[in-house]
């Protein structure tokens, strides 16, 4: 599995670029992924702010990752234009009967697959030695695309969730 998505993010974005992240709690077939990727850039070609197009981008990453962008170098993303993209997202959750926003199911790279666990198993998972602190984590609570390329898939030991961890223990 190539966990390396810089070359697939778009050049011309700049670094400051919004990026929200919705993960499926399972992966999407061939034919569900096909369709999602041409959902997603008909949302991105479409997408406004107030009638101004917004500078858009949407991709499914491992099968199971929604990552939307918006470079608002040239408009802005306003309130509604968030919306119209959360309802895109919410319309795939019933199309393909999955949840896109349960931020408690972590997403983890283990034997080159993406696997979920809640948060509240992470702590077991860690002990059992079903992940390790070197196991890639996907640290949805990015916000931008230079953090995306930069600290969205990163090693257990060096996130957020290993603080949480080592406070709880």
């Amino acid at each position: 599995m190539n966990t390396d998505i810089k070359h697939i993010l778009p050049n011309d974005f700049a670094p400051a670029s919004r990026v929200w992240i919705y993960q499926s709690n399972r992966p999407f077939s061939e034919r569900e992924a096909e369709e999602i990727e041409e959902q997603l850039h008909q949302f991105a070609v479409q997408w406004n702010s107030h009638g101004v197009p917004v500078k858009g981008w949407g991709r499914l990453l491992f099968d199971q990752v929604i990552v939307l962008m918006a470079d608002e170098t040239t408009s802005e993303v306003s309130g509604c234009s968030t919306d119209s993209s959360v309802r895109i997202i919410k319309s795939m959750e019933r199309q393909y009967s999955v949840n896109l926003f349960d931020r408690l199911l972590l997403g983890f790279l283990v034997k080159d697959k993406l696997q979920l666990l809640p948060l509240n198993q992470v702590g077991y998972a860690l002990e059992k030695g079903f992940i390790t602190t070197d196991t890639l984590y996907l640290n949805n609570t990015v916000l931008t695309k230079q953090e995306l390329e930069d600290h969205w898939l990163v090693p257990l030991k060096e996130s957020w969730l290993m603080a949480k961890l080592a406070k709880t223990a």
